[in-house]
């Protein structure tokens, strides 16, 4: 059992509804990020849930109001990313707090989302749109603005041609919301068991990797690619799709290096970048983007007692295409 602080001036008490799982849960409970050192630890960053109590200095939420919680749940507030809403890429003493493993301002180790309640500061929670289920909208916390994030940094819309690399947890989340802004989307997977799926939720085109004449075929093709996977590709093939300016950006974190030929970013000035999630001004935006065009995450709901079952099935790929976990059954 894990204790979480008294309710401060600014601080909710949030009654978790749902959290959602995610790759680095799993990561982070296997020690595979070197978090040594941090046990006990109650994982989760995609969390959903109801306001329980508030404050007395709380302007921004009520009891009764449905709230989110995504990846960090502090940072410095001082540096010149955290003013600008980037609390993401805090470069503080603090930088972003993580909202599980990692230390907080009062000197304890934070817990995450799989759990009942969660004590956060207001500034710090997201507001869920009504429009939205809970349940379906916890994955939105991380794997929603994962790919919210680069899309609307480059400008993804009409006009534009967008790949997205995958179709697992993240990969389906940037088809659902690359489509809402309008782009032509291709989904690059390794195979095509999934080509119902990917053309149900947006997707123009879909084409397989495994296939070498896919990469024949969509030479120069597209403005963005969202590579989702943490797989170790041939990253200077997927360069040749792009257009002249075309940006191939890092979403996935794989095991080893990903070796870069320059010639393959010189010609066309291809830019190859990366992204993280969102500060909390884009995460809200995303969320109320979301809950205007209906754009949820495909979920699979489960008891507290499948938890260890699910990894595996996440590590087989065996879930379309996010596990949920019914917070009331732990």
């Amino acid at each position: 059992m894990i204790t979480r602080r008294e309710l401060g001036e600014h601080d909710i008490l949030i009654d978790i509804k749902y959290a959602g799982i995610c790759h680095s849960d799993i990561h982070t409970v296997r020690a595979e990020w070197g978090e040594g050192g941090h046990f006990p630890l109650v994982p989760g960053h995609e969390i959903a849930g109801v306001v329980a109590a508030i404050g007395s200095g709380v302007t921004r939420y009520a009891p009764g109001d449905r709230v989110g919680v995504g990846c960090f749940v502090d940072s410095c507030r001082e540096c010149d990313n955290c003013r600008a809403g980037l609390q993401q890429y805090c470069t503080g003493e603090t930088g972003a707090i993580d909202t599980y493993g990692a230390t907080g301002r009062d000197g304890r180790l934070t817990h995450g989302g799989y759990a009942t309640h969660l004590v956060v500061d207001e500034n710090y929670a997201l507001r869920i749109p009504d429009t939205l289920p809970l349940d379906a909208a916890a994955p939105l916390l991380c794997a929603g603005i994962t790919l919210y994030s680069p899309l609307a940094h480059w400008q993804a819309g009409p006009g534009k041609k967008v790949a997205v690399v995958g179709l697992g947890g993240l990969g389906h989340m940037g088809v659902k919301l690359a489509h809402a802004m309008g782009a032509e989307v291709t989904v690059l997977s390794q195979s095509l068991s999934k080509k119902d799926d990917g053309l149900r939720m947006g997707a123009d085109h879909y084409h397989a990797t495994s296939d070498p004449a896919t990469f024949e075929a969509l030479a120069g093709t597209f403005d963005l690619i969202l590579n989702t996977v943490s797989a170790d590709l041939d990253l200077n093939a997927y360069f040749g799709l792009l257009k002249t300016d075309g940006t191939l950006v890092q979403l996935g974190a794989p095991e080893n290096l990903l070796p870069v030929a320059p010639f393959a970013l010189i010609h066309g000035r291809r830019s190859f970048a990366g992204s993280m999630i969102g500060g909390i001004p884009e995460t809200q935006e995303m969320l109320d983007f979301c809950g205007e065009h209906g754009i949820a995450s495909e979920i699979e709901v489960i008891r507290a007692d499948q938890i260890n079952e699910a990894y595996e099935r996440v590590l087989r790929s065996d879930v379309r295409y996010r596990f949920v976990i019914d917070t009331s059954t732990i």
